[in-house]
């Protein structure tokens, strides 16, 4: 698993290894790893235009020495000080040396030649940076975003919150991002994702001085070693027997959709229970279907709740009785409305509980998720006692513990109708046989996500899609995740 920090936990880190290493030892291992990635994504060095954005911190010298670094080696490298006064001075001398240009961010040159540069590299601010960038900062990054060349930033994207992904006006838009020792939780999360783009790690020996991460994100790897393939003991009831309340005879579809990817998650046994069982045992007829209630379907060993059940009465008699178990529970859609309103059918449970919310209705507990979404799903999974997946481009898994996972699979094209419904049933058919496996309820959802995403990313590669596509590429997803054809993650970039 990848560990996720924020920026006042690496700040604590770097403390004992900056006393015990002499001075600039950190900075010239970030600053080689940082021309290392850079001269690897230009291809040819000698030649190219590079133009550096310096700020005052180490950030700035950073981006110094990289680029002296790339001058030695041909570049033609172009310094623009923001804060000429403050700029790092030997990282100054060094670009110098080797033959470096030095602007001030005023100069009328500075502009022209961040446009016309092969390359820019950001090294504006660093982790403690806040709000969005101002002054001439906003000028220097608008010509890069408008310009030809690759974009960098080092360690994190200039104008992020590097500990939420917050963003608070112009941010420095990063093709990749070259981060030092660990992978900071803004650069995956929030709309900080968004402009860090592809993120490469460089290890500058911070390791040994790391606490436990804050947060977790999930590899292919991960995910492969908790999907369990059925062995040869095993029959329909011990891979695990999931239970379906969704739809209606109105809407069937989320019923339909929410069904069949629990069934292509590959439990042991799917039971239905609801108003939509006419064409859920048309469309599924792998599924054991009841027209009842959920007491009616037989045993399960999870149950998922809400997707397109409707919040009259009759719902929530049904939830309520489901809630009422001691069984693992998704309670996704109209179920989460209906317990936003009656949290207590939620925060008394003693079986684990997966509520799945969007921002809308994550805000109908009583806040909204703001900037800080890794935050808001622990307050609220500590305040019900539950799980929370909070659902966005960078899906957010929580539980009451503290426990946190940041989904690095997501894609837009996930924001379509249907698509919550079979998150809905990928998760609840992991609850079913995480008895076995012994998964925690915060993995499961997570590993659920995960998969999600990936099933998204693979079903985008044909172009748009819909949520029954999804269904239909679950097995295609799980088996390349496993690597059951030899296909694992460096296939999957995109």
């Amino acid at each position: 698993m990848i560990g996720l920090y924020t920026a006042d936990e690496i700040r604590a880190a770097e403390e004992p290894l900056l006393s015990g290493t002499p001075e600039g030892t950190l900075m010239q291992r970030a600053a080689m790893g940082l021309a290392t990635v850079c001269a690897r994504l230009l291809d040819r060095v000698y030649g190219r235009r590079v133009a550096l954005l310096v700020g005052s911190g180490n950030n700035g010298g950073d981006a110094l020495f990289a680029g002296a670094a790339l001058a030695g080696r041909g570049a033609r490298v172009t310094a623009v000080l923001l804060d000429p006064g403050r700029a790092h001075q030997a990282g100054l001398a060094a670009l110098r040396r080797n033959g470096g240009r030095v602007l001030e961010a005023g100069d009328g040159d500075a502009t022209a030649a961040i446009a016309r540069a092969d390359m820019v590299l950001d090294g504006m601010l660093g982790i403690g940076g806040r709000g969005g960038l101002r002054g001439e900062a906003v000028e220097l990054t608008r010509a890069a975003a408008d310009g030809v060349g690759i974009t960098v930033a080092v360690d994190v994207p200039s104008g992020i919150d590097a500990s939420t992904g917050a963003v608070e006006g112009v941010v420095f838009p990063a093709m990749h991002t070259v981060t030092f020792s660990a992978v900071k939780l803004g650069l995956v999360v929030g709309e900080g994702r968004g402009y860090a783009g592809r993120v490469h790690l460089v290890d500058i020996g911070l390791g040994p001085h790391l606490p436990a991460p804050g947060a977790w994100q999930l590899t292919d790897a991960d995910v492969a070693a908790r999907l369990e393939p059925p062995s040869s003991s095993d029959d329909k009831y011990s891979q695990g027997v999931v239970g379906i309340v969704a739809g209606s005879a109105a809407y069937p579809g989320a019923g339909v959709l929410c069904t069949g990817a629990a069934l292509r998650t590959r439990p042991g046994l799917v039971r239905y229970a609801g108003t939509a069982a006419d064409g859920v045992r048309a469309a599924w007829p792998e599924a054991i279907v009841t027209h009842g209630r959920p007491s009616d379907a037989g045993q399960v060993q999870a149950w998922v709740v809400g997707p397109g059940m409707g919040t009259d009465d009759d719902a929530r008699s049904v939830l309520a009785e489901v809630l009422g178990t001691d069984l693992p529970v998704v309670v996704d859609a109209d179920a989460l409305t209906m317990a936003a309103q009656d949290p207590a059918l939620v925060r008394h449970r003693q079986g684990p509980t997966v509520l799945t919310p969007h921002d809308r209705e994550f805000a109908r507990f009583g806040s909204e998720p703001g900037p800080d979404r890794v935050g808001a799903a622990r307050r609220l999974a500590a305040d019900l006692g539950a799980v929370v997946l909070l659902k966005g481009d960078a899906t957010v898994v929580a539980d009451a513990d503290g426990t946190a996972f940041v989904n690095g699979t997501g894609t837009p094209w996930l924001a379509t109708a249907g698509t919550g419904d079979v998150l809905a049933g990928i998760t609840g058919a992991l609850l079913a046989t995480q008895g076995a496996t012994g998964l925690p309820a915060v993995e499961a959802a997570a590993v659920a996500a995960h998969l999600h995403g990936r099933t998204g990313q693979l079903a985008a590669r044909r172009g748009p899609f819909i949520a029954g596509d999804l269904v239909r590429r679950l097995p295609e997803t799980i088996s390349r995740v496993r690597g059951d054809a030899g296909d694992r993650l460096g296939d999957w970039e995109s």
